[in-house]
């Protein structure tokens, strides 16, 4: 099974799963998981491919149905969840393909684009976070009948998805400053009190997939030793970094403060119980063993009076006739190569490259409060320890390379918490917002149903 950040391997609801086939590519906001047939999948029962739905001349296949399917039912099948039935699964992904079809043939018809440097990168991104190299991931795939050049242009259909929704939903909300009242009165009249916002740390150890009994039993002793070690008094980010297999072991296991529906059940449930800084697990995923922390615990709503802010600077190359978006790439890549190996400082290479205001700082863009940067470029910022520099990503300003300075705690003042909540607003409303638009996209769509799938 290819598998990515556990987090997302064990959280996923069916609404969730019925999203396309997913990843963590460059910089884009995306959907952060991508389940592959596992090696040795039993596939014999795969029907002989035909064609059941045309959007606007452009076919979907009996294929494309099952492979979705097969990759939901064994994220479920990972994470405990109840199996729908199928021929009412085959019907919702059936729909889902449908909108998602037509939302790409707007996204191409707008002339957004998907270079193949960006692609490649997607790809290269996808085998890494899985430990195995390109090479490998074509083989396992096309083991299990999904050819590489689909696996490629479903990749590619996802940026566009992510492209699009950019262009036409998130850059034209608006929010006006009586909204933004109505809404901060409403998160602090916030009646439901079990709406929580939770950190929790983690301490993963992998489970390999058919991994032996014995196995399983030296991994699982393994974590129950670094629990013991957190609980006889070690600091749990310490623990986390030496022993942990998970992303986020750089920043001590901490997955950062989010809605409780936004990790998965089984941290939540595990921890539900627990006093902040209160220590349980190991227990069992689909991906393997956990020892979680509740790092912190409040309300949701109105963001807290506490945050924690990162201070980072970059290099920003616009992508416009005169520079491609692989020039850029090819160029912040360099620098991240001469910043690595001491040839250049990043404040020097910021001023001399940088196509940005914060170029005569030296890229420094300052403290930052959460959702502060776009999504994409935060992202990949909270996943940097101090001082590390990332890949080169894309965002709609252009192409980046990030250094992260430091992280503090802090209180925010009220105008801080009031461009805060406005963040969480704008968010809100974008999600909204690309609802409808999906609907007028399908809706406009010329759409003709065939034999079911099967």
């Amino acid at each position: 099974m290819i598998k990515f950040s556990v987090v997302s391997l064990t959280s996923l609801t069916l609404a969730a799963l019925l999203g396309s086939a997913s990843l963590q590519a460059q910089g884009l906001r995306i959907s952060p998981t991508l389940t592959l047939p596992r090696a040795g999948a039993d596939n014999t029962q795969r029907s002989a491919d035909f064609i059941v739905a045309v959007v606007n001349s452009e076919p979907i296949t009996n294929n494309d149905v099952r492979t979705r399917m097969l990759r939901i039912e064994q994220q479920l099948s990972a994470r405990g969840g109840a199996m729908p039935p199928r021929e009412e699964l085959a019907q919702q992904v059936l729909d889902r393909l449908i909108s998602e079809r037509a939302q790409v043939q707007t996204a191409r018809e707008n002339g957004i684009k998907v270079e193949e440097s960006a692609l490649e990168a997607a790809v290269t991104n996808v085998a890494r976070q899985n430990q195995i190299s390109v090479d490998e991931l074509r083989r396992r795939l096309e083991a299990e009948g999904i050819g590489y050049t689909q696996f490629r242009e479903g990749l590619r259909d996802e940026m566009l998805l992510a492209r699009v929704r950019e262009r036409e939903v998130e850059q034209r909300v608006v929010i006006t400053e009586p909204e933004l009242d109505r809404f901060i009165r409403e998160q602090q009249d916030n009646p439901d009190a079990s709406a929580f916002e939770v950190n929790i740390a983690q301490i993963l150890v992998v489970v390999p997939e058919n991994a032996s009994p014995a196995q399983v039993q030296a991994l699982q002793t393994r974590s129950e030793r670094a629990a013991q070690r957190v609980r006889a008094g070690e600091d749990f980010a310490k623990v986390a970094r030496e022993m942990s297999e998970s992303n986020d072991s750089v920043n001590g296991g901490a997955m950062g403060l989010r809605p409780t529906d936004r990790y998965p059940s089984l941290f939540v449930e595990a921890t539900q119980a627990l006093s902040v800084g209160g220590v349980t697990g190991p227990v069992r995923s689909g991906a393997g063993f956990h020892v979680l922390k509740l790092v912190e615990k409040k309300q949701a709503g109105l963001p807290g009076y506490g945050v924690t802010q990162s201070r980072a600077r970059h290099i920003l190359l616009r992508v416009n006739a005169q520079m491609s978006e692989s020039t850029a790439r090819e160029r912040l890549t360099a620098l991240r190569r001469a910043i690595a190996g001491g040839q250049k400082d990043f404040a020097t290479a910021a001023r001399e490259n940088s196509q940005d205001g914060s170029a005569r700082e030296g890229g420094d863009l300052g403290w930052a409060n959460p959702g502060q940067f776009v999504p994409e470029f935060e992202e990949v910022m909270n996943a940097l320890a101090p001082g590390q520099v990332s890949e080169p990503l894309v965002s709609r300003f252009g192409v980046h390379l990030i250094q992260l300075l430091e992280r503090r705690q802090t209180t925010l003042s009220a105008r801080e918490q009031r461009e805060l909540a406005r963040a969480s607003l704008k968010e809100k409303k974008a999600e909204e917002a690309f609802v409808v638009w999906a609907q007028d996209i399908r809706a406009r769509a010329y759409v003709e149903l065939r034999d079911p799938p099967r």
